[in-house]
């Protein structure tokens, strides 16, 4: 088992910034792949950005690449979302999650979720 807990959510202005963090405990957290998939309102849990065991691998939902990069301190236990530029559509539920398989764009793949952390993103 995996728990894991977000946190750093809140409300910014549009073109402003937030830094996600999801502390992991349980379970060797290195030996997971991490991702942050993202729900709006009346939408269906999207994809964001998702990071290998090892840190070296990366990828991103085409929307925030370029403005959100995802990392990942194994020595804590702990995967980060720094989110810049955002944009009113940015405005979502972030949930974090974990995969003992191969690193994966798909919601399906992933293991363990948290509760997620709202983002709040005003015009």
């Amino acid at each position: 088992q995996v728990q894991l807990v977000e946190s750093g959510g809140g409300l910014v202005q549009a073109g402003g910034s937030l830094r996600l963090s999801c502390a992991a405990s349980g379970r060797s957290f290195s030996n997971y792949n991490m991702g942050w998939f993202r729900q709006a309102p009346g939408k269906e849990r999207e994809f964001v950005a998702a990071i290998s065991w090892s840190g070296r691998t990366t990828i991103y939902a085409d929307s925030v690449k370029g403005r959100f990069t995802i990392s990942r301190d194994n020595a804590n236990n702990t995967v980060y979302l720094e989110m810049n530029s955002l944009k009113p559509e940015d405005t979502a539920v972030y949930y974090c999650a974990a995969d003992a398989g191969t690193l994966s764009r798909w919601s399906r793949n992933y293991d363990y979720w948290g509760q997620g952390t709202q983002v709040t993103v005003s015009s």
